[in-house]
C-alpha cells in the first residue's frame, strides 16, 4: 500500500455546534481549495481525524482535518483557505501536550513530517534558526558538535519539536540554568489567521514606536501591544509570581517597558492560540561534556523538597526529586529495576547533576556538594556517580515517572489533570504536605517526582471520570488545589501550558483584571477568535470533551485475547495509550519501525492505538470491526511487538491488531498472501513431499501469492537434508542419564533450514541433553496471527498443549515461536490452567544455555549480530548478546530496530517498499560493511531472509556457530 493516504473527507459537510463554536464546512469543497493550493498533504479522511484527536491529555476533540505542509508558503495558502471556509486552526509538532491545547475541532497544521530543518547553526554567536517541526534532539545533536545545546529539555526530548516547545514554554531537567524556552527564543518569523506574516524580536522603545507607526495590521498590532501593556503593567508586576517556572497565562512580563521588551518571547507559552510559528531564531548555551551525579536520600520526599534551597546553592545543573511510590511501582511492573539499586538508602531522592569541562572538573564539584552536605545537620545518604552509564540509568527512573504511573497492576487507572504545578523552589517542601493532606482528603493517591530544582511538580491522579460523581469531585479538587497552589506563591502550571486542564482556573491566579488582559491580547493576535479557539483563555470547562467520557464497551463482548492486565477488556487496554508519543522517535528503540521509514503518525503506536479507541466509541469512525480505515492503519504494522516493550505503558499494537483483523475478516474476504503466507505451515508440510517440485514452480507461485518482484521465495530443503534433523546428535556419554529436553520444531527451521535444528540438536547432545524433537505436525501458528486466524491460531496451541510433555524445557530456535509461547499462549488461552506453566518454561537456544550453564567453546572471531525484535520486546533480548561474549566473541550489534522483512510482511508487493526502507535504516548497510571474516549472526529466519537477499551475505543461527566450534575443538 501507498504510505500516503486519500485523505478525501468521507462525509460531504461537517456541522459542529458546541458551547463555543458552531461550525458548517463543506468538507468536499474545502478538500478541494486545499489539495489544489498546496504542495504538501491534506487529510480530512476518518484515519486523520480520529488518530489526531487527542493529545497525551484528558480531553478529545475530532478536528476537521489535518495538513502537512512541506513549506512556509502552504502554511499561508492552508490558513488563506481556513480562513474562507470559517475553519478554526491549531498548529502541532510532536502532540504530546497534556493539557489539550494539542487537540480541537479545527483544521490542525502538523509542522513535524516535513518543516523540520536546521535552516542555519551559529556557534560563534551561540544561536540557531529552525523550522517549527524540528525534533529537539536533531538539534541538541548538531549543537552539541560545537559543545552547545538548546537549555531546556523536557523528559520527551527525542520526539518533542522545537514549535511545541514554543507553544507549551517547555523546560526541562536542565532549565534550572538554562530557564523556560521563552527565555531561549531570540526572534520568531509568525503568522496570524488574517493573514499577517511578522518577524518579531527584541523591541526597544524606539523600536516599538517605529512599527507601531506602520500602515496596517501590522502597525496597528504593535500599537495595541504597546497600551496594553501601559494599562496593565502595574497588575503584571504584582500578580506574576517571580518563580523560575511559570508555565500559567500569557508571559505578558515581555512587553513590560524597564525590562528586555521581546515580543517574540511574549509569543511562548500561547498555545498557538495566537499565532502560527513558521520559524524559530533560539539561543544555544554551552553544554558541559562531562557530567557527574549525587543522588541524595531522605526519609521522605518532604524532606528531600526541604533541602532544595539549600542544594541549589551548589549550583548543580540538574535537580530533581522522586518519591518511593514511584520506585515501588515500577518494581510492581518491572521497569529499571536493575536502576533502582543506584538508589542510596531512602523513600525520597533529589538526583543532582554537576557538569564540568573535564571528568576530574565534574567528579570534584559532586565530591565538594558531598563534602558540603555530610557535615550538616540531618545529612541525606547519598551516591556519587561518574559513569555515563549509571547517571544514564538513573535519568531513566525520573523519565519514565509517567509510564511508571499511568496503568499499575491492582490500582485505578491515574490521570494528568493536576500534574505541573510550580511554587518557589524554598517552600516546595511545605507545599508537598499540604498537597498530600488535600490528596488524602478527597482519598485520591499518586506518586510525586519532578523538576524540584525549580520547584516544578508532577503526578499522575487516580481520578474517576468514569461517572458524573468522579467527575464533579475532580472539578472540586483540582480548584481546590489551584487556590493551594497560589496560597504558595506558585502558578498552576510550570511547563506544560494551561490549554484546556487549567483555563478555566487562570482567574484565581491572575484575577479577573488580568484574565481581561490575556482576553485582549489574544483579540490583538487573532480578532476572529479562529486560533485554537477554546484553550487558555476563553476555555472549555476542566470537564468538557473528556476522553474517556461516553466510551461504548459494545464491542469488548466477543474479544479473542483476554488481556489479563486489563481486566480482560479490549477497551480498557486501548486506554493504556496516554499520548506521551515516544512511538515517534526517528532513532533508536524497537519501535516503530514503519514510522521510521514513512514518519506519518498513522504508523506510530499512538496512531493507531487512537484509530482502534475511536472504532470503540464509534463517533468518528462508524462501521466498528469492519472499518476499513482502521484496516489501513493497522496494515503496515510489522507486529514486530516493539511498542509492548519499548511503549512506557506497553500499548501492545501486535495484539490489538491480530483482535482486529479477526473481527474484521468475517465480513471481508482475506487477502491471497493470507491463504499462501498465512497458512505456510500446512504449504511447507506438502511441499515437504516433493520438495524439488515446490522449488520448480517458485515462479509460479511468487505470482500467485503477491510477492514482490524484486524479492525471492525462501527454496524449500531436499528430502535427504531434512532427514538429517531426526537422525542427528545422540548425547555425549555422561556418568549420569541424559537430561530431558524438547528441542522445538519449527516450520521455517525445518522447512527451510534444517541444518540449524541439526546443529542445536548435537551442541544440547554434547552438553548432556537428551534433545526430543516435537511431534510432526504441531506448529506455533506464529503466521496465523498477522492475517486474524485467531480461531485457527487457537486450536494449534490446544494441540500443544496436549502434546508437549509436562515440566520439561522446551528450547525453540526461532525467536517469533518462542515468543508465540511467551505472549499469545496465556493471553489467548488465560482460562486453560496449563497455559502458564507451559509459557514459563518455554525458552530461547541462548536463554536456556545461560540458565543451564552449557559448556561453550572459546571463540576468537568477531560477529555482527541482529537481535530479533520479538527477543528484544518479549524474550530477553540480552541473553544472546551475553553468550556471544562469554565465548570471547567482539560483538556489534546495529541499531536497534526490525529488519523488515517480520515474517511475510517484506515479500508482499504493497510493502515492499516499506521493508526496504527499513532494512536500510541500519541492519543492511552494517552487514555489507562487515569484513568477511566476521561472523553474520541472526537467529530469526526473516532476519535471514532479509540479509541473505538484500546483502548477499549468509547469516548463521548462534546454533550453528557454537555447534560448529564446538565440533573444531572436539577435532
Amino acid at each position: 500500500m501507498s504510505v500516503e493516504t486519500s485523505g478525501r473527507p468521507v462525509q460531504p459537510r461537517l456541522q459542529y455546534n458546541d458551547r463555543l463554536q458552531q461550525l458548517d464546512i463543506d468538507l468536499e469543497h474545502l478538500y478541494r481549495d486545499l489539495k489544489g493550493s498546496i504542495d504538501g498533504e491534506v487529510r480530512l479522511d476518518q484515519t486523520a481525524r480520529a488518530m489526531y484527536s487527542a493529545d497525551a491529555s484528558n480531553y478529545r476533540q475530532i478536528p476537521i482535518g489535518v495538513v502537512l505542509p512541506r513549506h512556509v508558503d502552504d502554511v499561508i495558502a492552508a490558513v488563506r483557505i481556513a480562513r474562507s471556509h470559517g475553519a478554526p486552526i491549531l498548529g502541532r509538532g510532536g502532540g504530546t501536550s497534556l493539557a489539550g491545547q494539542c487537540c480541537n475541532t479545527g483544521i490542525i497544521i502538523d509542522f513535524s513530517k516535513y518543516m523540520n530543518r536546521i535552516l542555519e547553526l551559529n556557534p560563534d554567536e551561540r544561536w540557531a534558526r529552525v523550522e517549527p517541526g524540528v525534533v529537539l534532539d536533531d538539534l541538541r545533536n548538531a549543537a552539541e558538535e560545537h559543545h552547545l545545546t538548546f537549555g531546556p529539555d523536557p523528559a520527551t526530548h527525542s520526539h518533542c519539536t522545537l514549535g511545541g516547545m514554543i507553544g507549551n514554554n517547555s523546560c526541562g531537567i536542565h532549565a534550572i540554568v538554562a530557564g523556560r524556552t521563552s527565555e531561549n527564543v531570540h526572534e520568531l518569523e509568525v503568522l496570524t489567521y488574517d493573514g499577517v506574516r511578522l518577524r518579531v524580536g527584541p523591541a526597544t522603545e524606539e523600536e516599538l514606536e517605529r512599527r507601531c507607526r506602520v500602515r496596517g495590521r501590522e502597525g496597528e498590532i504593535f500599537s495595541r501591544l504597546r497600551d496594553l501593556r501601559d494599562r496593565y503593567a502595574e497588575e503584571i508586576v504584582e500578580r506574576f509570581p517571580s518563580i523560575p517556572r511559570r508555565g500559567s497565562g500569557y508571559p505578558l512580563e515581555y512587553l513590560l517597558a524597564g525590562r528586555e521588551c521581546n515580543i517574540a518571547r511574549a509569543l511562548v507559552g500561547t498555545e498557538s492560540t495566537c499565532v502560527l510559528i513558521l520559524e524559530a531564531k533560539v539561543r544555544l548555551i554551552h553544554s558541559p561534556p562531562k557530567r557527574a551525579m549525587v543522588v541524595l536520600g531522605y526519609p521522605d520526599i518532604f524532606q528531600a523538597g526541604d533541602h532544595v534551597a539549600r542544594v541549589r546553592e551548589l549550583q548543580p545543573i540538574g535537580l530533581e526529586g522522586i518519591d518511593e511510590a514511584l520506585t515501588h511501582d515500577m518494581r510492581d511492573q518491572g521497569l529499571h529495576v536493575d536502576n533502582l539499586d543506584l538508589l542510596p538508602e531512602g523513600k525520597g531522592w533529589l538526583l543532582v547533576e554537576f557538569g564540568g569541562e573535564t571528568e576530574e572538573e565534574a567528579k570534584e564539584s559532586a565530591s565538594r556538594a558531598v563534602k558540603e552536605l555530610r557535615s550538616e545537620k540531618n545529612a541525606p545518604q547519598f551516591r556519587i556517580l561518574t559513569d555515563r552509564h549509571d547517571q544514564e540509568t538513573v535519568w531513566e527512573v525520573r523519565e519514565s515517572g509517567l509510564g511508571a504511573t499511568a496503568h499499575v497492576p491492582g490500582r485505578p487507572e491515574t490521570w494528568p489533570g493536576w500534574e505541573d504545578a510550580a511554587v518557589p523552589p524554598d517552600k516546595i517542601g511545605a507545599y508537598l504536605r499540604d498537597f498530600r493532606h488535600l490528596l488524602d482528603r478527597f482519598g485520591y493517591d499518586c506518586d510525586l517526582y519532578g523538576h524540584f530544582g525549580d520547584g516544578c511538580v508532577h503526578c499522575r491522579i487516580n481520578f474517576d471520570f468514569t461517572n458524573d460523581e468522579g467527575v464533579a469531585r475532580y472539578r472540586e479538587f483540582v480548584t481546590e488545589a489551584a487556590h493551594l497552589v497560589v496560597r504558595h506563591g506558585g502558578s498552576l502550571s510550570g511547563e506544560h501550558g494551561d490549554g484546556q486542564a487549567r483555563g478555566e482556573l487562570l482567574k484565581i491566579m491572575f484575577g479577573e483584571d488580568l484574565i481581561a488582559a490575556f482576553r485582549e491580547f489574544k483579540r490583538i493576535w487573532d480578532p476572529d477568535g479562529k486560533m485554537n479557539p477554546g484553550k487558555l483563555v476563553d476555555a472549555y470547562f476542566i470537564d468538557e470533551n473528556l476522553r474517556i467520557d461516553g466510551v461504548q464497551d459494545a464491542l469488548e463482548r466477543d474479544a479473542w485475547f483476554h488481556y489479563p492486565k486489563d481486566d480482560g477488556r479490549f477497551g480498557k487496554a486501548l486506554l493504556r495509550c496516554v499520548g506521551v508519543g515516544k512511538c515517534r522517535r526517528a532513532e533508536g528503540g524497537v519501535m516503530c519501525p514503519s514510522y521510521m521509514a514513512t514518519r506519518e503518525e498513522q504508523h506510530t503506536t499512538r496512531g493507531r492505538a487512537r484509530a482502534l479507541f475511536e472504532m470503540i466509541r464509534g463517533e468518528s469512525i462508524l462501521d466498528g470491526w469492519n472499518s476499513d480505515a482502521v484496516h489501513d492503519t493497522l496494515d503496515l504494522c510489522l507486529s514486530c511487538k516493539g511498542c509492548k516493550s519499548d511503549c512506557p505503558v506497553e500499548v501492545d499494537i501486535a495484539t490489538y491488531k491480530a483482535e482486529f483483523l479477526a473481527h474484521y475478516y468475517r465480513r471481508h474476504l482475506r487477502p491471497r498472501t493470507a491463504w499462501t503466507m498465512g497458512l505456510i505451515h500446512w504449504w511447507a508440510r506438502a511441499a515437504a513431499i516433493a520438495p524439488g517440485v515446490a522449488n520448480f514452480f517458485a515462479p509460479l507461485t511468487k505470482f500467485a501469492a503477491g510477492v514482490h518482484p524484486a524479492r525471492e521465495l525462501p527454496r524449500f530443503a531436499s528430502r535427504r537434508e531434512r532427514a538429517r534433523v531426526r537422525s542427528a546428535g545422540d548425547p555425549a556419554p555422561r556418568n549420569r542419564a541424559p537430561r530431558p529436553v524438547v528441542l522445538w520444531v519449527d516450520t521455517f527451521n525445518e522447512a527451510f533450514h534444517p541444518q540449524t535444528i541439526v546443529a542445536a540438536k548435537e551442541l544440547l547432545a554434547r552438553a548432556g541433553y537428551s534433545a526430543q524433537l516435537s511431534e510432526p505436525g504441531l506448529c506455533c501458528g506464529r503466521p496465523l496471527y498477522e492475517y486474524g486466524f485467531l480461531d485457527l491460531a487457537r486450536k494449534l496451541l490446544l494441540r500443544n498443549l496436549d502434546a508437549l510433555p509436562p515440566e520439561v524445557p522446551v528450547v525453540g530456535l526461532e525467536p517469533s515461536c518462542v515468543s508465540v509461547f511467551r505472549d499469545e499462549l496465556p493471553n489467548l488461552l488465560a482460562d486453560d490452567e496449563r497455559a502458564v506453566p507451559l509459557s514459563e518454561r518455554v525458552m530461547t537456544l541462548s536463554e536456556f544455555a545461560l540458565r543451564e550453564e552449557i559448556p561453550l567453546p572459546r571463540i576468537d572471531a568477531a560477529a555482527l549480530l541482529q537481535i530479533h525484535c520479538h527477543q528484544r520486546s518479549v524474550l530477553d533480548g540480552g541473553a544472546e548478546l551475553e553468550l556471544l561474549r562469554r565465548m570471547g566473541i567482539d560483538v556489534t550489534v546495529p541499531e536497534e530496530g526490525c529488519c523488515g522483512m517480520a515474517g511475510a510482511f517484506g515479500l508482499e508487493k504493497e510493502k515492499y517498499e516499506v521493508s526496504m526502507r527499513i532494512g536500510e535504516r541500519s541492519l543492511l548497510p552494517a552487514v555489507r560493511q562487515a569484513p568477511e571474516r566476521t561472523l553474520v549472526i541472526a537467529d530469526g529466519f526473516s532476519c535471514r531472509e532479509q540479509i541473505a537477499q538484500k546483502s548477499g551475505r549468509r547469516a548463521l543461527h548462534l546454533a550453528e556457530v557454537i555447534n560448529s566450534y564446538q565440533r573444531y575443538a572436539d577435532t
